[in-house]
This record gives structure tokens, C-alpha cells and sequence, in this order.
């Protein structure tokens, strides 16, 4: 299991007031029990650790936390409104270690905007991820065109004060999903679903360039060539383009 899917886990059960008198001992109990993992308290303790998560580090006055705004329901009508993000594990055998991949998705086209692969994922790193989306899509959208949504789940990426300053700097406006709540991402879910089926699962990396290497060349065929069933068959990026045209063949408003 990843290390990254573990520290998410504990992050949300430690925010609900069902876990927050608990220990990283009794945080151990919890992931045996409710997940079903197999792993040691000193892991547990190295992972709360790192992310400030113990008891005593962790809750914050409330004042001092980024204001946390919950998703609503979105009626998507076009590329822009709004885009997705979170992370992906994926496993270096030659070092025995899981790497992060943080994408963005936009919602409609389905186009990855940008991504981070490395062996972490701070909120520093996936705010990166976020410019260089940002980047790539701002000369389509005017000073009086709203700029896109950026939905996340509740990580300790997008919870950190260094990533709600990125996104009013931006001026982005940000949403995170109620916890348990992964169907509130549904879109950058699919695509890592389509990620791990058409290269991850099948795929033996040695090093971190090597997995890095594979991922760009993936992400760029799955972006240029890849048809895509929601856009009757087309690729993201050549839906875009046509969508920006006026030439695209119209696709169903998305409830999200």
C-alpha cells in the first residue's frame, strides 16, 4: 500500500472528532482494523511525524487554518469552468519505493493541464502543478471570463496555507470534497483508472526517471491520440481545440 494512500486515510479520520483523541499507537489499531493493512507503529509514527500530524502538532486554532470551502454541486458546460487534482502512487521496483503523481484534469475536455512526478508531493510541489496549468490555459480566457474551479479532496497538499495563498494568488478559487466523498472527484478518479490499466499496471521502472520518462510519453499520447468516449471518440487536446472553435461536436452538460 502506498504511503501516500495511508497518510490520506489518517488525515481525514484525525480531522473527524471520531479520531482525534487517538494516538499514532490507536491510529496503528484503526488502519489494521478498518483497512485491513498490514503495518507497524513506527510507520504510522513516521508519517504523522513528517506531516505534523501528531498529537500536539496537529489542530491548529481554527483561525490560523486556510478557510476550508466544501464542493457544490457544478453544472459543467465547457472546457475552463472547472478542473480536478490529487495523486496517483505508483512503485519504483529498483528502489523498493512508491512515487507521487499529482495531475490536473480539466473536467470537460478531459485534458491533463500539468502534473508533478517525484518522490513526495508537498503542497509546495502540486501548487506547481496548478501554475503550470494555469500557464497553459490563461490566453484562453479573457479579464471577464471566470477563472476555473480547482476541486480537491482533503490531503495535506490542500490543506497547507502555502497552497490556499497559491490559489488566491492565482485567483483560483478553491473547493475540497466532504471526506469520503471520492465520487465528488469522479473525473481525476477515472483517469487514474485509465492510467493504471493502459501503462502503470503492465510496467516494471527500475529508477525514478525511468517511471518519469514513461509517464510524459503516456500523458502525451493519452492527451494528443487517445480517443476518449466522452468526447464521441476524440482526444482531449483536439476536442479543445475544436471546442474553442465553435467546431466541436456538442457532449452532455456534466453534474458534478
Amino acid at each position: 500500500m502506498a504511503e501516500g494512500q495511508v497518510l490520506e486515510w489518517l488525515t481525514e479520520y484525525i480531522a473527524d472528532p471520531a479520531g482525534q483523541a487517538y494516538g499514532y499507537r490507536k491510529l496503528t489499531t484503526w488502519l489494521r482494523r478498518e483497512h485491513a493493512l498490514r503495518i507497524n507503529k513506527k510507520t504510522v509514527y513516521r508519517l504523522l511525524h513528517d506531516a505534523e500530524l501528531l498529537q500536539g502538532q496537529r489542530f491548529p486554532h481554527p483561525k490560523d487554518k486556510p478557510v476550508r470551502v466544501i464542493a457544490i454541486n457544478r453544472i459543467i458546460t465547457g472546457s475552463n469552468q472547472l478542473w480536478e487534482t490529487d495523486l496517483k502512487y505508483g512503485y519504483i521496483a529498483g528502489d523498493d519505493r512508491f512515487f507521487h503523481l499529482c495531475s490536473v484534469i480539466d473536467v470537460y475536455d478531459r485534458s491533463i493541464l500539468a502534473y508533478h512526478v517525484g518522490w513526495q508531493c508537498t503542497a509546495v510541489q502540486a501548487l506547481r502543478a496548478l501554475e503550470r496549468a494555469v500557464e497553459r490555459r490563461c490566453e484562453d480566457w479573457g479579464p471577464e471570463t471566470a477563472r476555473p474551479v480547482i476541486r480537491t479532496d482533503n490531503g495535506p497538499q490542500f490543506t497547507a496555507h502555502v497552497w490556499a495563498e497559491g490559489c488566491q494568488r492565482l485567483g483560483i478559487h478553491h473547493e475540497r470534497i466532504p471526506n469520503a466523498t471520492p465520487n465528488k472527484n469522479a473525473h481525476i478518479e477515472s483517469w487514474h483508472s485509465i492510467l493504471e490499466a493502459e501503462c502503470l499496471r503492465d510496467r516494471v521502472f527500475n529508477t525514478l526517471t525511468e517511471g518519469y520518462d514513461e509517464l510524459h510519453r503516456w500523458i502525451d499520447f493519452y492527451n494528443e491520440l487517445r480517443m476518449h468516449g466522452s468526447l464521441h471518440d476524440w482526444a482531449p487536446n483536439q476536442f479543445y481545440h475544436w471546442w474553442q472553435q465553435g467546431l466541436a461536436t456538442p457532449i452532455k452538460d456534466i453534474h458534478c
